[in-house]
């Protein structure tokens, strides 16, 4: 059985192995340079389902080695050629649905562990490439126009940057098939907001509003609806003149709260363990999540079919032969089984007399 350092030069021979094989048309986003504002924009728009899929994946990893290239064949004498990374997408009212879940549930179904593990690997080390910069003096800045679940949330949180529209949800419905986003999520989310909140909202599998998550303090700046492009264009234009302190401010951020590889591909390992050992009935419920990507052209199917995305908190009253009082995963103490309670559906009948 493989150790963690085993997985670890795994993970790096991979990542060298699409360094060698360099792709020379992007399938999975497009890509647009604005001067004005010194920004490379990425496009997503992943097929054949708008998730984070092994080919998106790879695409991305090659795209983040072309501009570490870039930067380090430059000319001494020139500036940098641009200062700031967006990450978006092309398709309406849709960021990312999450992990590539047809993939995932056919290497769980198939006992496939070292594919899977090759899989998460990849994904973990796009997002701590991210969440490092490409180890060069840019902001990375991510614009959610629309639902981000899971992954496609994590890949947001990766980026020193969140600007969404206010319309847009975020959540990791992981949890109704009795997993966890393991992709950087917690250290993410406790790195913005502290460990107690992160842990709360994994564990709630709720989908929240961009302004909630604005609250809380994990999106940065809120844009109206159909104003995104416009609001990160005002953003890096008023931060251009700051980007010296901007950038040194994120290498205290490192310092003083740091992400390294090495533990986000532990907690791969924790995933990894808990996706091999999902039940059928686990599976059954990830296939709710696989219909909705399939189906989602746009956030109109997302909507239509919003009970995918619902956490069934009352699937504890189908239990028969439980003892109470019971403690549910959010940790709410039920002391009876109300579903049995007489009093519950009594109904009150007003009194009458007799004259």
């Amino acid at each position: 059985m493989k150790n963690n350092n085993d997985n670890y030069n795994d993970a790096v021979c991979q990542t060298n192995k699409i360094k060698d094989n360099s792709i020379t048309s992007y399938t999975q986003f497009t890509t647009r340079y604005d001067s004005e504002t010194s920004t490379i924009w990425c496009w997503m728009s992943p097929t054949p389902r708008p998730c984070m899929n092994g080919a998106l994946i790879d695409e991305l990893v090659q795209l983040q080695q072309q501009i570490t290239n870039t930067y380090q064949h430059k000319d001494p004498d020139t500036t940098w050629p641009f200062r700031h990374l967006v990450l978006a997408s092309k398709i309406t009212g849709i960021y990312n649905l999450g992990g590539d879940l047809e993939l995932i549930k056919k290497y769980i179904e198939n006992k496939e562990e070292n594919k899977l593990r090759e899989y998460a690997y990849k994904a973990t080390n796009l997002i701590h490439r991210n969440i490092n910069n490409l180890d060069l003096p840019i902001t990375m800045v991510s614009l959610v126009q629309g639902q981000a679940l899971g992954a496609g949330f994590e890949a947001a949180l990766s980026c020193d940057v969140i600007i969404a529209e206010k319309s847009s949800r975020l959540g990791f419905p992981e949890i109704l098939f009795n997993m966890f986003p393991g992709m950087g999520a917690y250290n993410l989310l406790a790195r913005r907001i502290g460990s107690a909140l992160a842990e709360r909202i994994i564990v709630s599998g709720k989908t929240y509003t961009a302004e909630e998550l604005f609250d809380m303090g994990i999106i940065d700046v809120i844009a109206d609806d159909g104003e995104g492009i416009l609001a990160t264009k005002d953003y890096l234009n008023s931060h251009n003149q700051s980007h010296n302190t901007i950038r040194s401010m994120k290498k205290i951020r490192q310092i003083v709260h740091p992400i390294s590889q090495q533990d986000l591909f532990d907690i791969v390992d924790i995933w990894m363990e808990a996706a091999m050992t999902l039940s059928k009935k686990d599976l059954a419920k990830m296939n709710r999540l696989l219909f909705l990507q399939k189906l989602s052209k746009d956030s109109s199917d997302i909507n239509s079919n919003e009970e995918a995305l619902t956490s069934r908190g009352s699937e504890w009253r189908k239990i028969t032969d439980a003892s109470f009082p019971l403690t549910t995963h959010l940790g709410e103490n039920i002391t009876q089984n109300r579903r049995k309670s007489d009093c519950r559906r009594q109904e009150k009948l007003p009194d009458k007399t007799t004259s």
